[in-house]
């Protein structure tokens, strides 16, 4: 699995980006992994997936290391 740290967070619409191996890449709340998405924090360490989106690359199983 990659690991990023999470990069911006947008609560109040469910999504956010994560700053990865292979530059930024976007990750949905659906996309997390034995964590709620209001646990995150800006900042924090994750591990990920790359997967494909309907607009591009986004990451996947997404959960704190």
């Amino acid at each position: 699995m990659a690991q990023g740290t999470i990069k911006k967070l947008v609560s109040d619409k469910g999504f956010g980006f994560i700053s990865g191996e292979r530059g930024d890449l976007f990750f949905h709340h659906t996309a997390l992994v034995d964590t709620a998405f209001e646990a995150l924090q800006e900042g924090q360490n994750v591990e990920y997936t790359e997967g494909e989106g309907p607009k591009g690359p986004r990451a996947e199983s997404v959960k704190p290391v």
